[in-house]
């Protein structure tokens, strides 16, 4: 399966043109964002704010970071846990969010979110830090400072390497490589 070159933010026809185990090249403008912000930015939505970046056709990145070496834009990106973040995804899914990039499987609720509201998960390659950190052109903090390395962040990266995990017609796969493999032990 070829790679496909994305640039973000995304649009609806690009998200639902993406199937699982699709490989992906992704450019362009992506927000960082972990547990504390996700909460801070369903509280402002709750009570009728505006989120401090417009959140229509973006992706959400699920990393903290290692202080920066000097002469470095970031330090090293560790991913996070989606699923940590799954009691936040649906309403910003319902936002106007396209793209979630992390590790690990979704709920069950952001999944339906994301079929619903057309958005996709894309996981990143665990492990890889350093590396990931070095596809990134550009970095700064657009909200929650006081967060330090959880902070959101703006990043415009280049030819990120990502994989579709789930898609908008309720694709995931986690369950389609497992449903595989259990057919080949046997």
């Amino acid at each position: 399966m070829p790679q496909i070159k994305l640039t973000a933010p995304l649009s609806g026809p690009m998200v639902e043109s993406l199937r699982i185990g699709q490989r992906v090249l992704l450019n362009g403008v992506i927000y960082t964002a972990a547990e504390e912000a996700h909460r801070r930015m369903a509280e402002t939505l709750r009570r009728g704010g505006e989120l401090p970046f417009p959140i229509a056709g973006q992706i959400l990145f699920y990393v903290s970071f290692s202080p920066a070496k000097p002469g470095r834009l970031c330090g090293s990106i560790g991913l996070s846990a989606s699923d940590r973040l799954d009691e936040y995804s649906p309403q910003l899914i319902a936002q106007g969010l396209k793209g979630m990039i992390g590790k690990g499987v979704r709920s069950s609720e952001t999944v339906k979110a994301m079929n619903k509201h057309k958005a996709v998960y894309f996981a990143a390659v665990s492990g890889a830090s350093a590396l990931i950190a070095s596809l990134v052109k550009s970095c700064r903090v657009v909200a929650y400072p006081e967060l330090c390395d959880e902070a959101i962040y703006e990043l415009v990266v280049e030819n990120l390497p990502l994989i579709v995990v789930n898609d908008v017609l309720g694709g995931d796969l986690y369950k389609e490589s497992a449903r595989i493999y259990d057919v080949r032990r046997c």
